[in-house]
């Protein structure tokens, strides 16, 4: 291969289209831009989202954001929060009734984060497969 055979592939090199070249050539007189009009004219042209003075969708919509509605009744809790724990036995009701998930929850997952030294029994509460490794680790149970 030498530097003078290179080419460019087929088809990648459009030609540019030549407007205003007579009835014949398809894009003569108005040169593809049809009759007046602001898109007709040089330099008429309008910013994104402007939708001829009515008021743009963007500024009709309501600006807020997304919350989760099932981010009230879930809650997470790592294995270093069951140390603190006093309770041998843990369940939703003792975390509520010590403050450790808010009121409302139906729902907590134990994470594998930090460590447990000491045994604890879950009952009715989510536990993460490192988590329940961990925990039976320790001596503990999960129910």
């Amino acid at each position: 291969m030498k530097l003078n055979t290179i080419k460019p592939a087929e088809g990648s090199n459009k030609d540019s289209k030549r407007v205003g070249r007579g009835i014949g050539s398809g894009s003569g007189k108005t040169c593809g831009r049809g009759h007046k009009g602001q898109k007709s004219r040089s330099g008429g042209f309008h910013k994104v989202g402007f939708e001829g003075g009515q008021l743009p969708i963007h500024k009709r919509l309501p600006k807020f954001g997304f919350t989760s509605q099932m981010a009230d009744s879930r809650a997470e809790l790592c294995l270093y929060h069951l140390n603190a724990i006093d309770a041998a036995d843990i369940d939703l009701a003792y975390l509520i009734d010590n403050k450790l998930v808010k009121r409302g929850v139906t729902k907590v997952k134990i994470i594998n984060t930090g460590s447990i030294e000491r045994s604890v029994n879950l009952k009715g509460l989510h536990v993460t497969k490192g988590a329940q490794e961990a925990i039976e680790k320790a001596g503990g149970k999960v129910e």
